[in-house]
């Protein structure tokens, strides 16, 4: 039997704690109106060192750089010019809620030409527009770039990604978000994760905070909050009083598995019902090797080709488990397969066969 043995092994492949413990409701929920807003612009990088778009594969980087030296005073209509140190790129940032004009914010930098590299490059005067179409904010700055880039005449090596970077504190606000936060007379808690008990624990913590009803439970995702039941000051008085309130998550069983790595990932909570498993190799080898047949000297015959293969199936030792008891904990089976030898892909293999037989009771997910 299995469960005698795995008893004795360290559980190789993971550790996993029996209670995660109580989490604060700010690490669970998002607040209604408490949002960030995406923002994207389209900007040229400037100072390269010879790494930047080659203008007959990339021309917008042309049409950029000539309406920035246009709008400062510099005539280049007509003129053919082909420099090799600029980059058209995007322009990304996320505005994050409640922010004024003059903060700033951390800006992220990609290439949309042909560019080698924005290592070194200075990004010129970017306007960042929201969905609305309106400007929030103006990106400029010294790119940082995450990798580098180096080439000879026969040979070339990159290691990390050098056509995108970050430029901290890269862009200044210039517009707030018009959103009147004190005016709201109640307040949703949208849960990360939806779960009924979870949301159901939620709304008791709070009301036992405030010794009264000032929150009701909408749906599995969702918990209202009454801000002038709370008789808060304000609704930001009101969140600060409940977003550090502790409450236990409960969660779905859960097991994601990485086919590229071979990465098995898995919740306390999963069981797997009496099953047996048995897994083995099966190898079949087919190898040619034509033997060539010549004439009798001074014949008239041509050499014939006569076929020869040789054909083989191996079978590598297999996995064999008599049974697994019920309720047996997957972690423990993970421990006792990786200790008789089984590679991840194989553990793979064996999971999704143990979810197709129905043994296994978990949400299994594969990437």
């Amino acid at each position: 039997m299995m469960k005698p043995l795995l008893t004795l092994l360290w559980t190789l492949f993971l550790a996993l704690p029996l209670h995660a413990g109580p989490v604060r409701i700010k690490d669970l929920v998002e607040f209604d109106g408490v949002r960030g807003n995406d923002l994207i612009g389209y900007g040229l990088v400037v100072g390269l060192n010879g790494t930047g778009d080659g203008i007959r594969n990339a021309p917008f980087t042309e049409d950029i750089m000539a309406n920035i030296l246009e709008r400062l005073g510099v005539n280049v209509t007509g003129e053919q010019f082909r420099p090799k140190n600029v980059a058209a790129v995007f322009v990304t940032a996320s505005l994050p809620p409640f922010a004024r004009a003059g903060s700033k914010i951390d800006i992220t930098v990609s290439a949309i030409g042909d560019a080698k590299s924005l290592l070194g490059g200075t990004l010129v005067m970017t306007p960042l527009n929201a969905a609305d179409g309106q400007i929030y904010a103006v990106a400029q700055g010294t790119v940082i770039a995450g990798g580098a880039s180096s080439e000879g005449d026969g040979a070339s090596v990159v290691q990390g990604v050098p056509t995108a970077g970050v430029v901290p504190n890269g862009a200044r606000v210039e517009r707030e978000i018009d959103f009147d936060f004190t005016q709201l007379d109640s307040i949703r808690l949208a849960l990360r994760t939806p779960d009924f008990t979870t949301a159901e624990r939620i709304e008791d913590a709070i009301n036992r905070s405030f010794g009264r009803v000032v929150s009701r439970m909408l749906d599995s995702g969702t918990v209202l909050l009454d801000i002038k039941a709370t008789q808060a000051l304000s609704p930001a008085h009101a969140i600060g009083e409940i977003e550090n309130l502790r409450v236990d998550p409960e969660r779905k069983a859960r097991v994601v598995v990485d086919q590229r790595s071979g990465t098995i990932v898995m919740g306390a909570d999963v069981r797997i019902s009496r099953v047996a498993v048995s897994q083995g190799n099966l190898t079949l080898r087919i190898q040619e090797q034509p033997l060539v047949v010549q004439p009798n000297p001074f014949s008239q015959g041509t050499p014939i080709v006569v076929p020869r293969t040789e054909v083989g199936i191996e079978e590598e030792p297999g996995v064999n488990l008599a049974e697994v008891p019920v309720g047996t904990d997957l972690s423990e089976v993970i421990a006792g397969l990786n200790a008789l030898g089984v590679s991840p892909r194989g553990m793979i293999d064996i999971l999704k066969s143990i979810k197709a037989a129905g043994a296994l009771h978990a949400e299994f997910i594969v990437r």
